[in-house]
């Protein structure tokens, strides 16, 4: 990146603190390529029993190498593992992918993207929803994994606040809003993830369309949710049942599964409690593997689902076939 303009660096730095980082995020101007090919079809429809799922393609972070990013693994290590799994090791590559499920009696959207507020080179769902005939306003339940920016920014316009789901119910978890909107949590956090529990202190409060859940329970005929703590103190799965069939929607559980599930003893920077996260991610890998449920996940290369087996002291991921 050259010629960045002051613009360019607050911008940056803004991306930074969302993201709870140290150092700015690069930029990628508009004139300047993704550098990693899109889906050629930017959704897809598959079946669990008799419910549809269409998985819609955000877009997608071309993450810089950052030896901070696991807080026990080298850029070296990364960057085999990338290779190890087939993908690209210029940068690390995160997709964005959420799940709309059509129940035949409800449209559920499984995490809301990153409304544009993330990355230039997301926040394409919204277009991407209507391609694949989904109409957003007909979305009645939003149901969030996490507060991370990248799955809770689609929920509100980039300059207003304004909902952009404002008719449908927005689930999350008891643990993880009481954290996010405690206002004593914003001095007790990293200053670069301040302002994010400053917007959502500043908009979720005021939302009447929220409903909190604990534990593990039903919040749609055939959808439960998973405790799935570490990566956030309040992250959660969704489980999803129709018939005989079963899938598990695991939000940022593995989040790039060339590390966390190949390494699940890897602990991200993204994860709040580091070894927390590691024994969530082992143990719903266990329960995949061992009741033989297909997985979902935001940040799962292209089209995000597909099943699991065991790989030596970790697990592999087989995507289904786009």
């Amino acid at each position: 990146m050259t010629d960045l303009s002051r613009r360019d660096v607050v911008i940056s730095a803004g991306l930074a603190a969302a993201f709870g980082l140290s150092l700015p995020v690069a930029l990628v101007r508009p004139t300047e390529a993704q550098k990693t090919p899109g889906p050629g079809t930017p959704f897809y429809k598959y079946k669990v029993g008799s419910f549809e799922c269409t998985a819609v393609y955000d877009g997608i972070w071309e993450k810089p190498h950052d030896p901070a990013f696991f807080k026990n693994a080298s850029v070296d290590d990364v960057k085999a593992a990338l290779r190890a799994a087939g993908q690209t090791d210029e940068f690390v590559p995160i997709p964005f992918t959420p799940l709309v499920v059509s129940t035949g009696r409800e449209l559920v959207l499984l995490d809301a993207g990153t409304g544009g507020q993330v990355q230039p080179t997301a926040g394409r769902l919204i277009d991407n929803m209507r391609a694949a005939g989904i109409d957003p306003a007909r979305i009645t339940r939003v149901m969030i994994s996490h507060f991370h920016p990248d799955h809770i920014l689609g929920l509100m316009e980039k300059a207003t606040n304004a909902q952009v789901y404002p008719n449908a119910e927005i689930v999350v978890s008891v643990p993880e809003y009481k954290f996010w909107t405690d206002p004593a949590v914003v001095e007790k956090l990293p200053e670069a993830r301040r302002p994010l529990a400053k917007r959502i202190q500043a908009t979720f409060p005021t939302w009447k369309n929220i409903r909190q859940v604990e534990g593990e329970v039903e919040v749609a005929p055939g959808i439960r949710t998973v405790a799935a703590p570490g990566h956030t103190p309040g992250h959660i799965a969704f489980h999803l049942a129709s018939g005989d069939a079963q899938m598990i929607y695991s939000g940022d559980t593995f989040y790039q599964p060339a590390f966390s599930l190949k390494t699940p003893q890897w602990q991200g920077v993204f994860d709040q409690d580091g070894p927390m996260a590691e024994q969530s991610r082992r143990k719903m890998a266990g329960r995949l593997v061992a009741d033989k449920i297909m997985v979902s996940g935001y940040h799962f290369p292209w089209p995000g689902a597909g099943t699991l087996a065991r790989d030596g002291t970790g697990y592999a991921l087989t995507l289904a076939k786009a």
